[in-house]
């Protein structure tokens, strides 16, 4: 699979843009405010996805890792092939979309042209956990998490880590009632260190 590609700016279009790697034009696929940091004659880094179908091979590229996660994530999901997967990215941003998959935010969601109520449902119900596993890169704002969400989601990391449930539940509870981080990887961290000092 190509995951990114590197080279000069050859071409700048509506939904593309040609970028030369090794004396090769890559067109690649992506959404206006990804084509909208691009130049002409600079040179660029793009990370991508590479799409095989029977009689095409299709490259998407995006600003970010999240972005190109996010992206392979929503094709999990039936009904959602690429174009729309890349749609929904140009609606809204990897933030965005993650909060309302985790809120269940169905009106943000049905704001992306091809997304009607029961798609937006859907959506919501396959990629909750998933995309708040998959939480955000460097530099990103913190995944939101609905409370009960974080609560399940951190207790059965630490049960994974071989830590026991009533042990990991109890830390938690203790954590978030401190108030102490907001974010999955937060609470995580809190209980874990919560846990080390009962050790």
């Amino acid at each position: 699979m190509i995951s990114s590609v590197r080279g000069e700016v050859l071409s700048v279009g509506l939904d593309h843009v040609v970028v030369e790697v090794g004396g090769v034009g890559f067109a690649v696929q992506a959404t206006p405010a990804t084509l909208a940091t691009l130049r002409r004659g600079e040179e660029a880094r793009l990370h991508t996805a590479l799409i095989v179908r029977e009689d095409s091979l299709t490259l998407f590229g995006f600003a970010d890792a999240d972005a190109r996660e996010l992206f392979g994530l929503l094709q999990t999901v039936s009904g959602i092939g690429p174009r729309l997967a890349l749609a929904t990215l140009a609606v809204l941003d990897p933030g965005k979309l993650r909060a309302a998959l985790v809120e269940g935010n169905i009106t943000v969601l049905t704001s992306v042209p091809g997304i009607g109520r029961k798609g937006a449902e859907r959506l919501t119900l396959e990629l909750r956990d998933k995309v708040t596993a998959l939480g955000g890169g460097p530099g990103d704002a913190p995944a939101v998490t609905a409370p009960g969400a974080l609560r399940a989601e951190v207790v059965e990391a630490l049960a994974g880590l071989g830590f026991p449930a009533k042990q990991a539940e109890q830390a938690v509870d203790k954590v978030l009632a401190d108030g102490d981080g907001h974010t999955t990887a937060g609470v995580l961290r809190a209980a874990l260190a919560t846990l080390g000092r009962k050790r």
